[in-house]
This record gives structure tokens, sequence and C-alpha cells, in this order.
């Protein structure tokens, strides 16, 4: 298992299959390296990544795990996720890559948003110090690539205005963000949109429920 994948993953297949999305993909992902919200940080460990749904599937293709150095993907440097299980922390897959360490939280945002075809985890420290506990806001004892961190975001979906936002701040995951679309295009926009807000007022916030603190496990 990966370090940093936090779940136990199977490979069902090693070939994953082809996807006319791919190169929707890097265009985007060529942006988000550009405005560093998705690369390669000073201890040379890879942060952000991006899926776009199967179809009208619950499949999906995600970004592999430790590919932010990569300039350009191949389908090889992706999976397709056909499989996921939140309560036994596991992802069934196809392709010869490691399973992004965000693959449970892509996939609680398809399973709670039959629209969203394309996902955006990425990190900034400006917009998210601007969004914490101004918008939808996971709770600071969750952490990011958990089965706690998908139920979280099932929660988010019920109990604050994420959905119409399609933008959630990960408070337990230092600068993350993540924002989904109907596709790469959307999301991009929505992040873009929201990196352009000015600052809140300083009292304005606090508004969203947070989850209780989750037991040590």
């Amino acid at each position: 298992m990966s370090e940093y994948v936090k779940f136990t993953y199977q490979c069902v297949h090693r070939e994953v299959a082809a996807f006319d999305r791919l190169a929707e993909l890097n265009e985007c992902r060529r942006k988000l390296c550009q405005l560093h919200f998705v690369g390669m940080d000073s201890n040379g460990i890879g942060f952000g990544n991006l899926s776009v749904r199967d179809g009208a599937t619950g499949n999906f293709y995600i970004t592999g795990s430790a590919t932010g150095a990569l300039a350009e993907l191949t389908a090889a440097d992706c999976v397709r996720v056909v499989a996921y299980d939140f309560e036994q922390n596991w992802v069934g897959y196809e392709g010869s890559a490691v399973p992004s360490s965000e693959s449970m939280t892509h996939a609680a945002i398809y399973k709670s948003e039959p629209t969203a075809c394309a996902v955006i985890h990425c990190h900034d420290s400006v917009l998210w110090r601007m969004l914490l506990d101004r918008g939808p806001t996971s709770s600071k004892a969750v952490p990011h690539g958990t089965p706690e961190m998908a139920y979280e975001i099932i929660r988010l979906f019920a109990v604050s205005d994420v959905r119409s936002r399609q933008i959630f701040v990960m408070a337990g995951h230092e600068d993350g963000i993540v924002v989904f679309g109907r596709n790469l295009e959307e999301a991009f926009g929505v992040l873009m949109r929201a990196r352009d807000l000015p600052p809140p007022p300083c009292d304005a916030g606090r508004q969203y429920a947070r989850a209780p603190r989750q037991p040590a496990e």
C-alpha cells in the first residue's frame, strides 16, 4: 500500500479502459499546475487530483497517486474506480497506477450529486483561509482520504448549500479545497470565481454545522 493512501485497494484488471476525456483532463490539469493548485511541494510530495465520471455509471477515472510532478498524464497514470465500500475502507479499480489517496472523497461527491461529472481537489493557502468556515467546510476532526471524510461529505450535502456552491473546504486538510461540476471546465470555473471573490467580512461565517468529533481509531 502507498504510504499516502489510507484505504485498502484491489486491482481488478491491470489495464485501464481507454477514456475519451483524457485530453480534457490534461488541459485542465495544465492550467491548475500553472496556478500551483496542483503539483509537487518543496518536500517532493505531489498534491492535487482530478477525476471524471464514466458516463452515467458510478465509476470514474481519477489521476493516480504520486503523479503531481508529471507535466502530462497518460491513461496509464490514471485508474478507473469501479467499486468502493466506505464501511470497509476499500476501493476496487482498473489500471497499473495506485488510486489517488482522495479516491473515496471523489466517490462520495459522485454518490451525493448525480449531476457531478468532474471533481478537482487542489491546494491553495490563501483561498483555503478565505473560505474556511465561511462556506461549506468539513469538520477539522475528520482527516482526508478516509471513510470518515466520505461520510462527512455526504453530511455536507445534507446540511449546507454545497450542492449549489459546488465548492467546499477541508478543515482537517490544510490548504485542501474541492470543487465539482458537470465537466472539468465548469469545476475549474467555480474555482476561479471563488479565487476572485473579495475576502468576506470578519464576522461572517461559522454558519455551517460541524459534525461531532470522531473517535480516534
